[in-house]
């Protein structure tokens, strides 16, 4: 049995899955460039063979194949991006289908949770806790003309198809046209780019402008649900769910509406938030984050952002993530399935449970097929 991994050379995703295979006696993985893969490459799968879809990561070789040239920083094309990334993932697919060889993720299921739009709908539909969507945004007077028919004064703005917060807009009107946007883009002449600062525009103008901008590759707009604070920082969670099940959580903190970590959210205090919950709300918290796994049960991994709202009784589905188990140096919950493991050696040992190998060991060489 070979493992093959599509992921980006030098990421960290492919390096941190290789040391996971590693310590549980797996040979190195042998990587597949995502570059390679959007040129067209088959998978070099074999019968019986596993193999992981990993993120795109941040490669400008393959983010100029899925959304053409330009700034590898710019928030816009993200249609584009969509588009050449599900006909590669339906491609390798194909692929690893002909080679009578198993993807650890199911292709569509990716596809739909890339999809803000859809993934919300699904999520909705199996009465998972979501925040309340606004419907057909296409620039921002109909974001404006949306937001008056519902009553909405605060709602989050996302491009469609972004990740990690890309061209996110936490917008706040108020009587007398006065507007409040915060947003890690930063609008040049060449339009939006993702600064990795985030930063408060307070002009219709500037808003509007950086609206209308994203708005051609689609928008996903949501009530703004205020989460929950703990000493005087606001925090959700994301929970990685393996197999089905919750087994790594880590607390998003911040100053500003948006957690992300790489945009100057830290991780908080999980025993904290633990306590302040309680065991009831901390095993609904879980059972809400297993509903929305569930919702992707061709996927072995499903991380799952989890809005706290302010009073900690009520919980809702931020978004789910394909890819969302970069979470170094975290371990397993306690008492857990994946306790004392990372997020990959979980995902290792989860699925050799489901897929014993065949043959022995020696004869066994693991290939990581990551998506860059």
């Amino acid at each position: 049995m070979t493992w093959l991994v599509v992921g980006t050379p030098g990421d960290r995703r492919p390096a941190l899955f290789a040391a996971a295979c590693r310590s549980s006696g797996l040979p190195e993985p042998v990587l597949v460039a995502w570059a390679d893969v959007l040129r067209g490459a088959p998978v070099p799968a074999g019968p019986g063979d596993l193999v992981r879809v990993d993120s795109p990561g941040e490669d400008a070789e393959a983010d100029a194949l899925l959304r053409g040239p330009g700034d590898p920083a710019r928030v816009g094309g993200g249609a584009a991006w969509y588009r050449a990334f599900t006909v590669a993932l339906g491609r390798i697919d194909a692929s690893v289908t002909r080679a009578g060889a198993r993807l650890l993720g199911d292709v569509t299921e990716i596809g739909v949770m890339f999809d803000k739009r859809l993934s919300h709908a699904r999520l909705l539909a199996a009465g998972v806790p979501v925040p309340v969507a606004l419907p057909s945004v296409d620039g921002y007077a109909g974001l404006r003309a949306r937001m008056e028919e519902s009553g909405e004064r605060r709602v989050f703005v996302k491009p469609a198809h972004g990740s990690s917060a890309s061209g996110v807009i936490a917008l706040q009107t108020a009587p007398g046209g006065r507007v409040r946007a915060v947003t890690s883009a930063s609008m040049t002449p060449d339009g939006p780019v993702n600064s990795l600062r985030v930063r408060v525009y307070e002009t219709e103008a500037e808003v509007a402008a950086l609206v209308d901008a994203l708005a051609p590759d689609g928008l996903h707009v949501e009530r703004w649900l205020p989460k929950a604070a703990m000493d005087g920082r606001v925090f959700d969670l994301r929970v990685v769910v393996i197999g089905g099940v919750p087994t790594h959580a880590v607390v998003r903190t911040s100053r500003h509406p948006m957690t992300n970590l790489h945009l100057g959210g830290a991780r908080g205090d999980l025993d904290a938030v633990r306590s302040a919950l309680g065991e009831d709300g901390w095993h609904r918290a879980l059972d809400v984050c297993a509903r929305a796994a569930a919702c992707f049960p061709g996927s072995l991994m499903v991380g799952v952002d989890l809005l706290v709202c302010i009073g900690m009784k009520r919980f809702a589905v931020g978004e789910v993530n394909a890819f969302g188990d970069l979470l170094p140096g975290l371990t397993g919950l306690a008492g857990g399935p994946a306790e004392g493991l990372d997020t990959y050696t979980a995902q290792v040992r989860a699925a050799l449970m489901e897929n014993p190998p065949h043959v022995p060991q020696d004869r066994t060489r693991a290939v990581t097929a990551c998506a860059t």
